[in-house]
Protein backbone atom coordinates (compact mmCIF):
# COMPACT_ATOMS: atom_id res chain seq x y z
CA UNK A 1 0.00 0.00 0.00
CA UNK A 2 2.65 2.40 0.46
CA UNK A 3 4.45 1.76 -2.43
CA UNK A 4 1.41 2.64 -4.23
CA UNK A 5 0.79 5.58 -2.47
CA UNK A 6 4.76 6.95 -2.84
CA UNK A 7 5.01 5.97 -7.19
CA UNK A 8 1.16 7.82 -7.36
CA UNK A 9 3.64 11.11 -7.93
CA UNK A 10 5.99 9.39 -10.14
CA UNK A 11 2.63 8.14 -12.04
CA UNK A 12 1.30 11.59 -12.50
CA UNK A 13 4.24 13.05 -13.75
CA UNK A 14 5.03 9.82 -16.28
CA UNK A 15 1.84 10.93 -17.83
CA UNK A 16 1.33 14.63 -17.08
CA UNK A 17 0.35 15.18 -21.09
CA UNK A 18 -2.42 12.53 -21.22
CA UNK A 19 -3.59 14.05 -17.56
CA UNK A 20 -3.72 17.74 -19.40
CA UNK A 21 -4.93 16.75 -21.91
CA UNK A 22 -7.87 14.35 -20.38
CA UNK A 23 -8.36 17.98 -18.08
CA UNK A 24 -8.55 20.27 -21.38
CA UNK A 25 -11.23 18.16 -23.22
CA UNK A 26 -12.90 17.20 -19.68
CA UNK A 27 -13.49 21.08 -19.55
CA UNK A 28 -14.38 21.64 -22.81
CA UNK A 29 -16.87 18.81 -23.18
CA UNK A 30 -18.78 19.90 -20.04
CA UNK A 31 -20.38 22.06 -22.20
CA UNK A 32 -19.76 21.49 -25.36
CA UNK A 33 -23.88 20.61 -26.13
CA UNK A 34 -24.44 24.76 -25.06
CA UNK A 35 -24.62 27.53 -27.03
CA UNK A 36 -22.10 29.45 -25.26
CA UNK A 37 -19.98 26.90 -24.37
CA UNK A 38 -17.64 26.58 -21.47
CA UNK A 39 -19.00 30.40 -20.85
CA UNK A 40 -21.13 28.78 -18.49
CA UNK A 41 -18.73 27.65 -16.17
CA UNK A 42 -17.60 31.21 -15.43
CA UNK A 43 -21.30 33.06 -15.54
CA UNK A 44 -23.17 30.48 -12.96
CA UNK A 45 -20.61 30.80 -10.08
CA UNK A 46 -20.52 34.60 -10.88
CA UNK A 47 -24.32 34.59 -10.27
CA UNK A 48 -24.14 32.77 -7.30
CA UNK A 49 -22.11 35.41 -5.79
CA UNK A 50 -24.45 38.10 -6.92
CA UNK A 51 -26.86 36.29 -5.85
CA UNK A 52 -25.35 35.81 -1.99
CA UNK A 53 -24.14 39.36 -2.22
CA UNK A 54 -27.75 40.70 -2.44
CA UNK A 55 -29.99 38.64 0.07
CA UNK A 56 -26.90 38.78 2.51
CA UNK A 57 -25.53 42.12 2.02
CA UNK A 58 -28.81 44.43 1.21
CA UNK A 59 -31.50 42.31 2.63
CA UNK A 60 -30.29 40.80 6.00
CA UNK A 61 -27.69 43.63 5.85
CA UNK A 62 -24.97 41.00 7.07
CA UNK A 63 -22.13 43.92 8.66
CA UNK A 64 -18.13 42.49 8.69
CA UNK A 65 -16.87 46.03 9.76
CA UNK A 66 -15.91 44.14 12.70
CA UNK A 67 -13.62 42.73 10.41
CA UNK A 68 -12.65 46.37 8.54
CA UNK A 69 -13.69 44.70 4.92
CA UNK A 70 -16.88 45.17 2.79
CA UNK A 71 -18.98 41.96 2.95
CA UNK A 72 -18.43 40.87 -0.47
CA UNK A 73 -15.14 40.51 0.34
CA UNK A 74 -15.53 38.62 2.82
CA UNK A 75 -18.09 36.59 0.70
CA UNK A 76 -15.81 35.93 -2.42
CA UNK A 77 -12.88 34.94 0.02
CA UNK A 78 -14.76 32.00 1.66
CA UNK A 79 -17.03 31.40 -1.74
CA UNK A 80 -14.06 30.98 -4.35
CA UNK A 81 -12.61 27.54 -2.58
CA UNK A 82 -15.61 26.62 -2.18
CA UNK A 83 -16.68 26.15 -5.86
CA UNK A 84 -13.62 24.79 -6.02
CA UNK A 85 -13.95 21.69 -3.64
CA UNK A 86 -17.02 21.15 -4.09
CA UNK A 87 -16.87 21.14 -8.23
CA UNK A 88 -13.79 18.62 -7.65
CA UNK A 89 -15.03 16.28 -5.02
CA UNK A 90 -17.80 15.87 -7.20
CA UNK A 91 -16.43 15.46 -10.47
CA UNK A 92 -13.62 13.15 -8.89
CA UNK A 93 -16.15 11.24 -7.37
CA UNK A 94 -17.86 10.29 -10.57
CA UNK A 95 -14.40 10.17 -12.48
CA UNK A 96 -14.48 6.23 -12.27
CA UNK A 97 -17.59 6.16 -13.38
CA UNK A 98 -17.83 8.78 -15.97
CA UNK A 99 -14.55 7.29 -17.96
CA UNK A 100 -15.47 3.52 -17.76
CA UNK A 101 -14.34 3.42 -21.23
CA UNK A 102 -10.81 4.08 -20.34
CA UNK A 103 -10.94 2.07 -16.59
CA UNK A 104 -12.05 -1.11 -19.18
CA UNK A 105 -8.43 -0.58 -20.60
CA UNK A 106 -5.86 -2.68 -19.34
CA UNK A 107 -2.99 -0.67 -20.11
CA UNK A 108 -4.63 2.79 -18.71
CA UNK A 109 -3.65 3.57 -15.19
CA UNK A 110 -6.80 4.58 -13.38
CA UNK A 111 -5.38 6.23 -10.55
CA UNK A 112 -4.89 9.42 -13.00
CA UNK A 113 -8.64 10.05 -13.73
CA UNK A 114 -9.60 11.87 -10.47
CA UNK A 115 -6.52 14.29 -10.68
CA UNK A 116 -8.10 14.66 -14.11
CA UNK A 117 -11.69 16.24 -12.57
CA UNK A 118 -9.83 18.03 -9.94
CA UNK A 119 -7.34 20.32 -12.72
CA UNK A 120 -10.67 20.80 -14.63
CA UNK A 121 -12.02 22.15 -12.14
CA UNK A 122 -8.62 24.20 -11.61
CA UNK A 123 -9.11 25.99 -14.46
CA UNK A 124 -12.08 27.36 -12.89
CA UNK A 125 -11.05 28.40 -10.19
CA UNK A 126 -7.74 30.05 -11.18
CA UNK A 127 -10.01 32.24 -12.95
CA UNK A 128 -11.86 33.04 -9.71
CA UNK A 129 -8.74 33.73 -7.58
CA UNK A 130 -8.10 36.11 -10.10
CA UNK A 131 -11.60 37.84 -9.99
CA UNK A 132 -10.75 38.00 -5.91
CA UNK A 133 -7.92 39.91 -6.62
CA UNK A 134 -9.24 42.23 -8.68
CA UNK A 135 -11.99 43.00 -6.42
CA UNK A 136 -9.50 43.63 -3.44
CA UNK A 137 -7.79 45.83 -5.41
CA UNK A 138 -10.38 47.76 -6.48
CA UNK A 139 -10.45 48.05 -2.71
CA UNK A 140 -7.60 49.72 -2.26
CA UNK A 141 -6.23 46.11 -1.20
CA UNK A 142 -3.33 46.13 -3.56
CA UNK A 143 -1.24 42.98 -4.00
CA UNK A 144 2.03 42.00 -2.19
CA UNK A 145 4.25 39.05 -1.16
CA UNK A 146 1.64 37.76 1.30
CA UNK A 147 -0.62 36.84 -1.76
CA UNK A 148 1.87 33.96 -2.41
CA UNK A 149 -0.22 32.15 0.49
CA UNK A 150 -2.77 31.96 -1.76
CA UNK A 151 -1.01 29.61 -3.57
CA UNK A 152 0.10 27.08 -0.67
CA UNK A 153 -3.52 27.18 0.46
CA UNK A 154 -4.90 26.31 -2.95
CA UNK A 155 -2.24 23.77 -3.03
CA UNK A 156 -3.63 22.24 0.44
CA UNK A 157 -7.09 22.20 -0.80
CA UNK A 158 -5.69 20.60 -3.84
CA UNK A 159 -4.35 17.72 -2.27
CA UNK A 160 -7.16 17.57 0.90
CA UNK A 161 -9.65 16.80 -2.12
CA UNK A 162 -7.72 14.50 -3.87
CA UNK A 163 -7.48 11.92 -1.31
CA UNK A 164 -10.89 12.33 -0.49
CA UNK A 165 -11.18 11.78 -4.21
CA UNK A 166 -9.53 8.41 -4.13
CA UNK A 167 -11.67 7.29 -1.57
CA UNK A 168 -15.12 8.50 -2.70
CA UNK A 169 -14.42 7.74 -6.50
CA UNK A 170 -13.57 3.90 -5.43
CA UNK A 171 -16.85 3.30 -3.10
CA UNK A 172 -18.89 5.16 -5.84
CA UNK A 173 -18.06 2.24 -8.35
CA UNK A 174 -20.17 0.02 -6.11
CA UNK A 175 -22.50 2.38 -3.95
CA UNK A 176 -23.35 4.63 -7.04
CA UNK A 177 -25.87 6.89 -4.89
CA UNK A 178 -22.68 8.02 -3.11
CA UNK A 179 -22.40 11.26 -5.40
CA UNK A 180 -25.85 11.95 -4.56
CA UNK A 181 -25.37 11.88 -1.08
CA UNK A 182 -21.68 14.11 -1.41
CA UNK A 183 -24.12 16.07 -3.02
CA UNK A 184 -26.65 16.65 -0.40
CA UNK A 185 -23.54 17.17 1.81
CA UNK A 186 -21.82 19.87 0.02
CA UNK A 187 -25.35 21.63 -0.12
CA UNK A 188 -25.57 21.38 3.53
CA UNK A 189 -21.77 22.38 4.23
CA UNK A 190 -22.03 25.88 2.46
CA UNK A 191 -24.60 26.76 5.02
CA UNK A 192 -22.34 25.37 7.89
CA UNK A 193 -18.98 27.04 7.24
CA UNK A 194 -18.43 30.50 7.53
CA UNK A 195 -18.83 31.89 4.30
CA UNK A 196 -22.16 34.25 4.67
CA UNK A 197 -21.68 34.26 8.40
CA UNK A 198 -19.56 35.52 10.67
CA UNK A 199 -18.69 33.25 13.77
CA UNK A 200 -18.95 35.67 16.85
CA UNK A 201 -15.52 34.46 17.81
CA UNK A 202 -14.32 36.17 14.82
CA UNK A 203 -16.10 39.24 15.63
CA UNK A 204 -14.35 39.38 18.41
CA UNK A 205 -10.88 38.50 17.83
CA UNK A 206 -10.42 39.58 14.55
CA UNK A 207 -8.34 42.65 14.57
CA UNK A 208 -9.50 45.56 12.41
CA UNK A 209 -8.08 45.35 8.98
CA UNK A 210 -7.35 48.65 7.92
CA UNK A 211 -6.57 48.78 4.09
CA UNK A 212 -3.90 46.34 4.24
CA UNK A 213 -3.37 44.70 1.37
CA UNK A 214 -1.07 41.98 3.62
CA UNK A 215 -3.95 41.39 6.10
CA UNK A 216 -6.68 40.88 3.46
CA UNK A 217 -4.94 37.93 1.89
CA UNK A 218 -4.21 36.74 4.99
CA UNK A 219 -8.23 36.44 5.73
CA UNK A 220 -8.76 35.09 2.11
CA UNK A 221 -6.06 32.82 3.18
CA UNK A 222 -7.54 31.88 6.59
CA UNK A 223 -10.79 31.48 4.95
CA UNK A 224 -9.51 29.42 2.08
CA UNK A 225 -7.87 26.83 4.70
Amino acid sequence: MLKSIFSLPADLYKNRRLVMKLAKNDFKTRYAGSYFGTFWAFVQPVVTILVYWFVFSVGFRSNTDELGVPFVLYLVAGIVPWFFFSDALSGGTNSLLEYNYLVKKVVFNISVLPVVKIISALFVHGFFVLLAIILYICNGRFPDWYYLQILYYSACVFFLVLGLCYATSAIAVLFRDLNQIIGIGLQVGVWLTPIMWVREHDRCQQPSIQNSSAESCILYCIRIS
